[in-house]
């Protein structure tokens, strides 16, 4: 029997709970975090010249240019050997810490949402445990791994930050299938065995 996703809405809502306090562990408490982002040695100098330059809120990746003949030209391929090279995100305002908080959960929500409906609609009611805690990890390992990971190599993300991450989303991913497999629901009535639905 075909679980609905109505019937998992603790389990969904419990999930992201947990992988959201996880969250809060992880980059608070857990020291393997503390690497990934470096303070600008002589930051007020930098965060000085570019006020000055008063560059429009959006993402800049240098050298860079406007096109495919800029790109080709002798001036543009010697930036693109010599360097420096890098990425810069100029914000429109300072960030807030409540809102991203609020955007963070939203996102885990939605991820634990898709990952409990890929379940509901491959396994069946009463499925054994570990049945259902392989549908789920692995639905979400996809979720919580591997959405930006392509765009993360073309913006030069550090290789340190990919990988943390990646072990974040396995460990989120783990959380969401431990819960949700132990809260799966049960068959209604006696005599049906459990299968897979979706074969």
């Amino acid at each position: 029997m075909q679980v609905t996703l109505a019937e998992l809405w603790l389990p969904i809502l419990i999930a992201t709970v947990c992988v959201f306090f996880a969250s809060f562990v992880i980059w608070m408490l857990l020291p393997y975090h503390k690497a990934d982002i470096k303070v600008l040695p002589n930051e007020s100098d930098y965060t000085d010249a570019m006020g000055k330059l008063n560059i429009k809120p959006g993402f800049y990746m240098y050298p860079n240019c406007q096109s495919n003949k800029d790109m080709k030209s002798d001036e543009f391929q010697a930036r693109l050997k010599t360097g420096p090279w890098g990425s810069v995100n100029v914000l429109s305002a300072q960030p807030s810490f409540p809102m991203s908080l609020i955007k963070t959960f939203t996102v885990y929500l939605i991820i634990t949402i898709m990952v409990a409906y890929i379940a509901s609609i491959g396994v069946a009611a009463g499925a054994d445990y570990m049945h259902v805690f392989r549908v789920i990890a692995t639905a979400g390992i996809l979720g919580h791994c591997m959405g930006g990971l392509a765009g993360s190599f073309f913006l030069g993300t550090p290789n340190r930050f990919i990988f943390t991450s990646f072990v974040d989303g396995v460990i989120f991913a783990l959380i969401t299938a431990g819960v949700i497999a132990s809260m799966w629901p049960g068959l209604p009535v006696d005599g049906i065995q459990p299968e897979l639905i979706v074969q």
